[in-house]
């Protein structure tokens, strides 16, 4: 008689879970939908005025709606993303393919299935940012090869960003049928919301180790010029709007609360609004670069608040490998 008033209790006692539907339509779904807008809004800018002065706040707009979905690297965004989104690219070769097409005026940029074929460092974000704000670049005028290469590069972002849209609309019903018979995908429920949440962990360990590890380098060494998005100062912005991102995923994962995750946000907004160069490029001076350390250690101390009280409760370890895969 005592058995189910036992089992009561334990239910009430446990966290409860948003779930898989509810991070897809509250926050996934809604997210790849705003990116598609802005990418659409940027193409149609560029297409009225080319000039960088023009496009950059359609630009930046699309960036901020991309950062939304953008450490998300699971079904149709594991390939897309990286087109979409070309960094690190420690190698330049962004800065050198951009570099050789306005140079040798490359007439791929005016035939657009061409251009979509055309290699990952030559189009998406960074080819973009590096037209729009590289004074080698920007100073193009409206009958220039570089205004139609903006505007192409525009176009194809948009249509990239319809693409991974659609795609993401039909992978949905993948996640949302997990453990279903015919789901060879994902076995069960259990798989697929694992699944976000190795991709919310994976995501701040981004932020954490790339987005600051790599301009930090080392105290002897920084390297501020490996810094994502420096050349429009967005170095830190990007990291804000990707831990504000985190923050959103975690919350539609769990219907309980999440206090620590959200005093790390609080820590997180705080250490950003102590940094004065938004590109990070005061990771060279000792006191600036203090600050950016802070700001590191907030974001692992997010990562460490979703193990515990998402990770915790789904029976996964504190110190479990989010690139390992599983």
């Amino acid at each position: 008689m005592r058995l189910p008033a036992l089992l009561l209790s334990i239910t009430l006692a446990a966290p409860a879970f948003g779930g898989v539907s509810e991070a897809l339509e509250q926050d996934i779904l809604p997210g790849f939908a705003g990116f598609a807008e802005a990418a659409r809004t940027l193409a149609e800018t560029a297409e009225a005025d080319c000039t960088a002065p023009s496009v950059r706040p359609a630009y930046n707009a699309a960036f901020d709606a991309w950062l939304a979905v953008g450490d998300l690297r699971l079904g149709p965004s594991e390939t897309a993303a990286l087109s979409i989104a070309f960094w690190p690219d420690d190698r330049g070769f962004t800065q050198r393919t951009v570099t050789k097409m306005v140079a040798q005026q490359d007439p791929v940029v005016d035939d657009p299935a061409r251009f979509a074929e055309a290699s990952i460092a030559a189009k998406g974000l960074f080819a973009l940012e590096m037209l729009l704000y590289d004074p080698a670049f920007s100073g193009y005028d409206a009958q220039s090869y570089s205004c139609r290469y903006v505007q192409a590069a525009s176009n194809e972002l948009a249509r990239q960003a319809r693409a991974l849209n659609a795609d993401w609309e039909e992978f949905a019903k993948v996640l949302e049928t997990a453990g279903a018979p015919d789901n060879a995908t994902y076995m069960s429920d259990d798989e697929a919301i694992r699944a976000l949440y190795t991709q919310l962990l994976s995501g701040l360990e981004f932020t954490a180790d790339s987005r600051l590890g790599r301009p930090l380098g080392t105290f002897d060494k920084p390297r501020p010029k490996l810094a994502e998005a420096r050349r429009s100062g967005r170095s830190l912005r990007n990291v804000l709007l990707s831990t504000e991102a985190a923050e959103q995923l975690a919350h539609t994962l769990v219907d309980h609360d999440l206090p620590q995750v959200d005093a790390a946000s609080d820590n997180i907004k705080k250490a950003v609004q102590s940094i004065d160069k938004k590109d990070l490029s005061g990771v060279s001076d000792p006191q600036s670069r203090l600050r950016v350390e802070i700001l590191q250690q907030q974001v692992q101390s997010m990562r460490r608040a979703v193990e515990t009280e998402i990770g915790t409760a789904l029976g996964i370890s504190a110190g479990f490998n989010s690139q390992d895969g599983d």
